[in-house]
C-alpha cells in the first residue's frame, strides 16, 4: 500500500491513539489534568470570598442597656459580625485579639444610654485586628451605618428630637497592628511561608526520585544506611537552604518594605524549624510515591495549590465557609502564617503561638511516618 511521503492520515491517527494510551497509563498526570481544574473550580467558586462575613467579635459592655442590646443584635443581623460572647475586662479582650481568636472588640462605655438620651454623642470604640486589611475593611466600613441605623430605630417618641443630628454617636475605630492598612505588612511576612512551601516541597520531592532515575539508589541499598538515616540526611541540607531563604525575606521585609518587627526574630527562627521540616517531610513522601521527577513535581503542585489558597495568604481565612476552614486548618502553612504575622506584627511570645505550633508538629510526624514506611517499601 502506497503512503504519502508528506502526510498519512493513518499514521496521524496512530500517533493520537498512542498518546491516549500513554496518557491512560500515566495515571498521576491524568489525575492532575482532571483534579486540578476541579479543585480550582471548587475553591474559587465556593471557598474564596473577598467580602468576609461572620467575623468573630466580643463585646465589652459596661452599660447593659436596651440600646446596647439593640446595637449588638443589629451587628449580628448584618452578618459581618458574629458575636461570640461578652468579656468582663479590657485585658481579656486584648488577649483574645493578640492570640487571633477574635477579629473585633466592641467597647461600650458606662452611662452610654444616659449620654445618648442627653444628646452628648457617646463614644463607641471598635478595636480591630488589622493585620489583614482585606478581612476587616468592609466590616469597618459597614459598622458606622449599622450603629446609626440601630440607634435610629430606638430614638423615637420622646427621643425623636435626637434624630436630626448628623449622628447620635461618636464612633471610634481602632485598627491594631496595622493602623494604616499597609498591605505589605501582611503580604511580605506571609511570603516567607509561601516561598518555603513552594521551594522545599518541590526540591525534596525530587530527591529519592532522582536517585532512582540516575541509578544511584542501588548504591544506597548496598550500604548499611537505614531508611531513617537516609531521610534525615536528605532533610538537613535543605533545612539550611530554608533558613537562607528566610534570611533573605526577613532582610527584604525590614529594609526594603519597612515592615515593623515587634517580636523576637530568634523565636521566629526557632519555631520555623517545625514548618521547614514539615514541608521537607511532605516532599520526601511525594518522592517515594512518584515514579519519575515529573510526577513528583505534579504531586508537589497538587499540595501547594490548596495550601496557598486555603491558608489565608491570598484571601481572608475567616471569609471562607466552615468546610474550607477545616481543610485549611490541617495545612501547616495556615498555622505558620499566623505564627509569622503574630511574632512580627503583634510581638507574640512562645506561649501565645503554642496553639499553632503543635498542629505543625503533628503534621510533621504524620508526613515523616508515611514517608518512612513508603521508603521501606521502595527498598523491597
Amino acid at each position: 500500500m502506497s503512503l504519502s511521503p508528506f502526510f498519512s492520515f493513518r499514521r496521524f491517527c496512530a500517533i493520537i491513539k498512542k498518546e491516549f494510551v500513554q496518557m491512560r497509563r500515566d495515571r498521576v498526570t491524568f489525575a492532575m489534568m482532571i483534579g486540578i481544574p476541579i479543585m480550582q473550580m471548587i475553591i474559587f467558586g465556593f471557598a474564596i470570598n473577598s467580602d468576609p462575613k461572620n467575623l468573630p467579635t466580643v463585646i465589652l459592655d459596661a452599660d447593659h442597656s436596651p440600646f446596647t442590646r439593640t446595637l449588638v443584635a443589629s451587628m449580628q443581623n448584618s452578618q459581618y459580625f458574629r458575636v461570640l460572647r461578652t468579656v468582663a475586662t479590657e485585658k481579656e479582650a486584648e488577649e483574645m485579639v493578640d492570640l487571633g481568636q477574635v477579629q473585633f472588640v466592641l467597647q461600650i462605655p458606662a452611662q452610654f444610654a444616659r449620654s445618648l438620651v442627653r444628646g452628648e454623642q457617646p463614644a463607641l470604640v471598635l478595636t480591630a485586628d488589622a493585620t489583614d486589611p482585606a478581612a476587616t475593611s468592609n466590616a469597618l466600613a459597614a459598622f458606622r451605618v449599622i450603629a446609626e441605623r440601630a440607634m435610629g430605630r430606638d430614638l423615637n417618641g420622646p427621643l425623636e428630637y435626637l434624630r436630626p443630628a448628623k449622628t447620635p454617636l461618636n464612633i471610634i475605630v481602632h485598627p491594631r497592628f496595622n493602623p494604616e492598612a499597609i498591605t505589605q505588612y501582611n503580604i511580605v511576612p506571609g511570603l516567607m511561608g509561601v516561598v518555603l512551601t513552594m521551594t522545599l516541597v518541590i526540591i525534596t520531592a525530587l530527591a529519592i526520585t532522582r536517585e532512582r532515575e540516575r541509578g544511584t539508589m542501588e548504591n544506597l541499598l548496598s550500604t548499611p544506611v537505614r531508611p531513617l538515616e537516609v531521610m534525615i540526611g536528605k532533610i538537613i541540607p535543605y533545612i539550611i537552604v530554608g533558613y537562607v531563604q528566610m534570611g533573605v525575606i526577613l532582610l527584604a521585609a525590614r529594609f526594603l518594605f519597612q515592615v515593623p518587627f515587634m517580636g523576637s526574630i530568634l523565636l521566629l527562627l526557632a519555631v520555623s524549624l517545625f514548618f521547614i521540616a514539615a514541608n521537607l517531610g511532605v516532599g520526601l513522601t511525594f518522592s517515594t510515591l512518584a515514579r519519575n521527577q515529573l510526577q513528583a513535581v505534579q504531586m508537589a503542585f497538587f499540595f501547594f495549590l490548596p495550601s496557598i489558597l486555603l491558608s489565608g495568604f491570598m484571601f481572608p481565612f475567616r471569609g471562607m465557609p466552615v468546610w474550607a476552614q477545616k481543610i485549611g486548618s490541617i495545612l501547616p502553612l495556615t498555622h505558620y502564617l499566623r505564627i509569622v504575622r503574630g511574632i512580627i506584627l503583634k510581638g507574640n511570645t512562645l506561649d501565645q503561638i503554642l496553639t499553632h505550633i503543635w498542629p505543625i508538629a503533628v503534621f510533621l510526624l504524620v508526613a515523616l511516618t508515611i514517608g518512612l514506611k513508603r521508603y521501606r517499601s521502595t527498598l523491597d
